[in-house]
């Protein structure tokens, strides 16, 4: 039902360029998005792709900046940015295989 809804809106675009693109990417984040928040069921890579950033911010810079405050030289915050992307792809690829076990990962890979 919900997702006839995105696709209604998608049938009722016009334009055949960049526009229809630009909106065919949306509402494709968003159908996903509430697949994998209600149904647990996510494309292949999904958690990979979402924990590469939340890598990065919540476990790199808090990483870095308490290097850089201990050492005394905030350059040191970069050291921690690559560090917290190791541990947020980790993650990922671990949430995406337990996803692929448990028979929830869909047999499609998006491009973001």
């Amino acid at each position: 039902m919900v997702i006839n809804k995105h696709i209604t809106q998608l049938n009722s675009i016009t334009d055949s360029g960049k526009t229809l693109r630009n909106a065919i990417r949306k509402e494709q984040s968003k159908i996903v998005g509430m697949l994998a928040q209600k149904l647990k069921i996510v494309p292949i890579n999904y958690f990979r792709k979402t924990w590469f950033v939340l890598g990065m911010t919540v476990f790199g810079l808090p990483i870095g900046a308490a290097l850089g405050l201990s050492l005394g030289n905030m350059a040191f915050l970069g050291i921690g940015l690559p560090v917290g992307m190791s541990m947020g792809l980790a993650m990922g690829a671990r949430m995406d295989n337990r996803a692929k076990e448990e028979g929830r990962q869909l047999d499609i890979e998006l491009k973001m």
